[in-house]
């Protein structure tokens, strides 16, 4: 059984055995301020969690990844006879180190012909030195089932953290893209339709892309370690933060993460944000959706791949929900798929629940404010004093209810304190919604490091 239909099946008997939520009386019980809004509670057993472990006894850990997603109308890229080359930033450093190609809503198989990984030095330029081939069950060249995904082989190579990989993958057939990330804040780049360039020092650039077609993960080996997953929607993603600046809260996390450790932390950050994702509701499925299934699977339906199934996960960061307010407001959102804060906290509830069944502790983030926020030809308003409401009750909740083994308070981070239901003015991107760069750091700022110590 493939991977969609099996998360399908685990979402609907999540939701069949998921116990109702009861009522929280947000008066009972003190809200948190930003300064003791986290701690190493964990209300439930936490089972053992899963190791990855090579022949050779060491663990691998993600460094990067993002979430695979369909395309969205109108985007689709198709490729022949050419060469991707896609730029990944690292957050943990390894000396061996592998890759995850997906091809997850493909439709037939997906040949990749060739595929190398290097340093990046500039644009797409890389560093010949550090060039490795990629093989594949010691194959030159994969074969991607429809629905499926493949893992490279490992490669001796000396990943540093914070740092730029060139990973190049050669497409010798026609292919589209309908498995990739639309949103990757990345220049990637594309070659002319002349053949394998994947080990070209100055690769050939036809164009540019800011997207990651196929790529989903790159993991390195660690003595021990373990990774952070952020699970999110664009506020996670990055929708807001300047492209090639590497600028989302979970950038900024990770960085602080080394610096701490002068580099040498054996603990990853991967940001498996997607635009537009919801909790409980996949992308509407209507004719009318302009977006497609482009905003990907619910939350509860992706946990297993995009969270569960990562290379030495430990930890996931929370931070979906605000999409579930919203979407009633768009005219292709099914009235049946409008939520209470009922609702929501019990979606909360089953995230925690199948964490903790795998030894991963799992942070609750707060929901930010989003008065004054629209959605060009769609929405002229977001904000209603019902939707507030509903946005109050599940914050009142994450910070209250202790069943989140931490809680990063970002309402009360990225809030104008003269006006709570808005963005404060220095950290709006200008649509009163996604925080820029500068809220992205304050936001990765606000997550203590002492959480993860003793993994």
């Amino acid at each position: 059984m493939n991977r969609i239909i099996a998360n399908t099946l685990i979402y609907t008997l999540m939701v069949l055995l998921s116990v109702p939520a009861t009522a929280q009386n947000p008066a009972t019980k003190p809200a948190l301020n930003v300064a003791d809004s986290i701690s190493n509670r964990s209300p439930n057993p936490v089972t053992a969690s899963r190791v990855d472990v090579n022949g050779d006894g060491e663990q691998w850990i993600g460094t990067w990844a993002t979430a695979p997603q369909p395309f969205i109308p109108g985007s689709l890229q198709t490729f022949r006879n050419q060469s991707l080359r896609l730029i990944v930033h690292t957050s943990a450093g390894g000396t061996k180190v592998r890759i995850k190609i997906s091809n997850a809503y493909g439709d037939g198989p997906l040949l990749i012909g060739g595929a190398h990984i290097a340093h990046r030095t500039a644009a797409a330029e890389i560093d010949l030195r550090s060039d490795r081939m990629l093989k594949f069950q010691t194959k030159s060249s994969a074969t991607v089932a429809a629905g499926s995904m493949v893992v490279s082989d490992p490669v001796e190579m000396d990943v540093p953290a914070l740092s730029d990989l060139a990973v190049s993958l050669f497409l010798p057939r026609l292919t589209e893209a309908k498995t990739s990330h639309s949103m990757a804040k990345q220049t990637s780049y594309v070659s002319p339709e002349t053949g394998d360039s994947t080990a070209a020092v100055n690769f050939p650039v036809a164009k540019t892309i800011v997207s990651w077609p196929f790529l989903t993960g790159v993991d390195v080996e660690a003595s021990s370690g373990a990774a952070i997953v952020a699970f999110g929607s664009s506020l996670t993603d990055g929708d807001g933060t300047t492209a090639d600046t590497n600028g989302r809260w979970p950038d900024v996390l990770a960085e602080r993460l080394q610096i701490g450790a002068g580099g040498k932390a054996e603990i990853g950050v991967l940001n498996e944000g997607i635009i537009g994702n919801r909790l409980l509701h996949d992308s509407p499925k209507g004719a009318d959706n302009p977006f497609g299934a482009g905003l990907g699977q619910a939350g509860l339906a992706r946990f297993e791949r995009d969270v569960l199934a990562q290379a030495g996960v430990k930890y996931v960061i929370v931070g979906l929900g605000i999409n579930d307010i919203l979407f009633p407001a768009f005219a292709f959102t099914p009235r049946n798929e409008k939520v209470s804060a009922e609702d929501i906290i019990s979606g909360y509830r089953q995230l925690i629940a199948r964490g903790h069944r795998d030894g991963v502790r799992v942070i609750g983030t707060t929901n930010p404010p989003f008065e004054n926020s629209a959605f060009e030809g769609l929405v002229t308003a977001f904000y209603t004093s019902e939707r507030e409401a509903i946005r109050q009750k599940v914050n009142d909740w994450i910070r209250s209810s202790g069943e989140f083994d931490g809680v990063v308070d970002l309402d009360a981070v990225l809030r104008d304190p003269s006006h709570p239901t808005q963005l404060l003015p220095a950290y709006d991107s200008g649509d009163h919604l996604h925080p820029n760069n500068a809220g992205c750091i304050a936001e990765g700022n606000a997550v203590p490091l002492a959480l993860f110590e003793g993994h």
